[in-house]
């Protein structure tokens, strides 16, 4: 097995959990924001349609092939967040309001693009910085 496969795979598993972890500190917020009791199991009740969604946009999008891509990696995932959330929600009775909606659309493109761009910037300015 070539060297690269496994690289890309650890690489892809951090992003991934990445993206679990961020999630569920969105989830996290909303509730506190909302001064909701049942910390562990509420965040884990608001989060999961959003971590389905997540799921099935890494696995629809091929993510691991650049999963620290903020286009169209992150987009996808972002996308794919929301709406599979959104969806997931609705289905099983959950609140989907427009106002919710937004606040989910900024807040994770906030934290799902947002360590992309920066790790993209970074990259960027090491290999500036080599080829000087």
């Amino acid at each position: 097995m070539p060297a690269a496969k496994p690289a890309l795979l650890g690489t892809a598993f951090i992003a991934a959990l990445a993206d679990a972890v961020l999630i569920l500190v969105f989830a996290a917020i909303g509730r506190d924001a909302h001064q909701r009791a049942d910390v562990l199991s509420g965040v884990f009740s608001t989060a999961w349609p959003f971590l389905a969604g997540a799921a099935i946009a890494w696995a629809s999008a091929r993510i691991w092939r650049a999963p620290f891509a903020t286009w169209p990696s992150g987009v996808a995932v972002w996308i794919g967040t929301v709406t599979g959330g959104m969806l997931l929600r609705a289905i099983t009775g959950q609140t989907v309001v427009l106002a919710f909606i937004i606040v989910a659309l900024i807040s994770l493109a906030i934290l799902l693009l947002g360590y992309r761009a920066v790790i993209a910037l970074v990259t960027r300015a090491r290999r500036r910085n080599r080829q000087l």
